[in-house]
Formats: structure tokens, C-alpha cells, sequence
């Protein structure tokens, strides 16, 4: 592929959700598979559910966004392969965007303590209990879906890497 020097890149808008968004994601991925570890230190889970929170809303705003803007063009010689690809990758980030923090939402609101933004308000609770089959149903697949996002996060951020080192196009540099 050829080298741009000058590549089309996203609006400053898209540009910050998606990187507010990926640090949000980062920390809660993190706190997410490893918050049993960091108990002894601090309670992460209530962060967490919060950050999920915030995920959800930002990537509402992300999703509408994506609706009503045009993204930029990929460079002519980007294969028909690596669009695809990129496609669906992006159809599964929003995806999970969108189903973590749900299917967090719904087996936390079981719980006995209130769902809380970083201690300045309280967020909605929904109505179901800890009997119900959709709790742990969510609670099941909130962790699978984990597990699936932080691949896919290891596989975009690879692809942006090959993208940017091997290929040397402007792919990264379009997020930037």
C-alpha cells in the first residue's frame, strides 16, 4: 500500500468519542477481569458499573453519530478484504458498546445496592430480581461478551499497529 501524508481524517467529534470511549473500555475491561484482584486495595465495582454507564451513553451519542456523518474514505488501494474486515470489526465494536453495559445493567439492578455514578447521583434500577432467568442469564453473557471484547480490542489495536508499521498507510493516523 501506498504511503498518504495527509490522510483523510475523522471529525474532532468522532475522534474524541473514540478515544474517550477506548479508555473507558480499557479501564473497565481491566477492572472487569481483574477486579477480584484489586479488592484488598479498593472496590473497584462500583467504578466499574459506572464507567458502564458512561460507555453505554457516549455510545449512544458514537452510534448517532455514525448514523448522520459520513466516516472518510479509506485510501484507494485499501483491499476489498481489509474492508470487510474493518466493517465488521466495527459492527461488533458496536455491538459490544451497546451489550456490556446492558446486560451489566440488568443483573446489577438486582442487587441489593443502589447503582450509583461515581457517587453523584443514582442511575435508574431496573425491574428484576436475582430469581429471575434474565439476570443470570445477562450475568452469564456480560462476562462471555468481556472476554470477546477484550480480543477484539487486542485485534483492532494489532490491526492499527500492522496498518501503521508494516503497511505504513494512514489508517491509524485517521483516528488521530
Amino acid at each position: 500500500m501506498a504511503t498518504i501524508a495527509d490522510p483523510v481524517r475523522y471529525n474532532a467529534l468522532a475522534r474524541t468519542l473514540h478515544w474517550v470511549i477506548a479508555a473507558l473500555i480499557i479501564f473497565n475491561l481491566t477492572t472487569g477481569l481483574f477486579g477480584e484482584g484489586f479488592e484488598k486495595i479498593w472496590a473497584s465495582m462500583p467504578a466499574h458499573k459506572a464507567t458502564g454507564f458512561m460507555i453505554l451513553l457516549l455510545s449512544l451519542v458514537r452510534l448517532g453519530w455514525r448514523l448522520r456523518w459520513r466516516t472518510p474514505d479509506y485510501p484507494v488501494d485499501f483491499k476489498p478484504a481489509f474492508r470487510k474486515f474493518a466493517a465488521a470489526t466495527h459492527g461488533l465494536f458496536y455491538i459490544l458498546m451497546l451489550a456490556l453495559p446492558i446486560t451489566g445493567w440488568i443483573f446489577a439492578s438486582a442487587g441489593k445496592w443502589p447503582l450509583s455514578i461515581y457517587g453523584l447521583f443514582d442511575w435508574p434500577k431496573l425491574g428484576v430480581t436475582k430469581d429471575m432467568a434474565i439476570v443470570g442469564a445477562s450475568h452469564e453473557l456480560h462476562e462471555v461478551l468481556g472476554f470477546a471484547f477484550a480480543g477484539l480490542v487486542v485485534l483492532h489495536v494489532g490491526a492499527a499497529l500492522y496498518h501503521h508499521v508494516a503497511l505504513k498507510d494512514a489508517t491509524l493516523r485517521r483516528m488521530l
